[in-house]
């Protein structure tokens, strides 16, 4: 059963689906905390863009011989080279349709997003005989990560749903959804610096491990997290609601997890286990909210 079942969830990790799924799941999310019903065209746009954007940043940053990389998923997505490729190439193509069934407001947001996207690792930049991109300038990585994250899963769904008349956001609520989702955003993008600190270091790559440590790293990801908790308190006012202990919960796992990753190095830890947390916060909103109502 196992032999089976192994090479469909790697085709579901490491084609880049399932971080998909999780960008649908974090702006269904940001629509239950504004009162809105999901906007399907939202959903749609940002399951292919982050499907296509992600396939074209590996396809990009190919290795000589990526049958020798270090990484089961860099191995494995070369050794479906063709089928990534048109994976790529059709989600990109219906991003078309999609855009155009989006407001202004949120076709202007996306056209910014798609550049830092893009220029994150496209290698735009030259000194000497070193080409890089955005990702290689010092401490850029996790804010545009987190910057990019935040305004897809947070700002897009806020646009729609004001523009169709499906929720009221107050700047306050706005601006505090958009806050305490980077910090949760950031603590997530940290662990993966720890486990790349040995190649970032001989690359040069300053990210906030080889910056600060591998210890304060961790620190650093639980002073998020503490944050993003009391962000949740102050969003609406609301205080101790049935939303505020469902997020302080995954929050709560997402911190044992973090730790946790200090021993556990393998990468369906970090595609599964770790990227499943923003997945996780919707089904635990959605049992929470259910179960309150008995």
């Amino acid at each position: 059963m196992k032999k089976l079942l192994a090479p469909a969830f790697d085709f579901l990790l490491f084609s880049n689906v399932f971080m998909s799924l999780c960008a649908v799941t974090q702006a269904m999310v940001t629509f239950h905390l504004i009162g809105s019903k999901p906007v399907p065209a939202v959903t749609w746009l940002l399951f292919t863009s982050t499907l296509g954007i992600y396939n074209f940043s590996i396809l990009i940053t190919k290795p000589v011989k990526p049958e020798e990389s270090p990484y089961r998923r860099v191995r494995w997505f070369f050794a479906h080279y063709r089928l990534m490729v048109t994976f790529t190439i059709v989600s990109l193509l219906s991003l078309i349709p999609l855009f155009f069934m989006l407001s202004m407001e949120a076709r202007m947001l996306l056209v910014f997003l798609s550049i830092l996207s893009f220029c994150y690792s496209i290698p735009l930049f030259t000194i000497g005989e070193h080409k890089f991109g955005l990702r290689n300038i010092p401490g850029l990585k996790p804010i545009l990560i987190t910057l990019v994250w935040t305004l897809s899963c947070v700002l897009l769904p806020i646009l729609e749903a004001e523009n169709l008349h499906m929720a009221d956001v107050s700047m306050r609520d706005t601006m505090i959804l958009i806050a305490k989702r980077s910090l949760f955003i950031g603590a997530l993008t940290v662990p993966f610096d720890i486990r790349d600190l040995f190649y970032d270091r001989q690359s040069g790559l300053k990210t906030i491990p080889v910056a600060w440590g591998e210890r304060n790293a961790y620190l650093f990801c639980q002073f998020l997290l503490a944050g993003y908790v009391v962000l949740l308190f102050l969003f609406r006012n609301n205080g101790f609601s049935v939303d505020f202990f469902a997020l302080t919960t995954t929050a709560i796992l997402m911190g044992w997890l973090i730790f946790r990753s200090k021993w556990e190095k393998n990468e369906y830890y970090y595609f599964f286990y770790l990227d499943g947390v923003l997945v996780l916060q919707y089904v635990v909103l959605v049992v929470f909210n259910l179960v309150a109502q008995y």
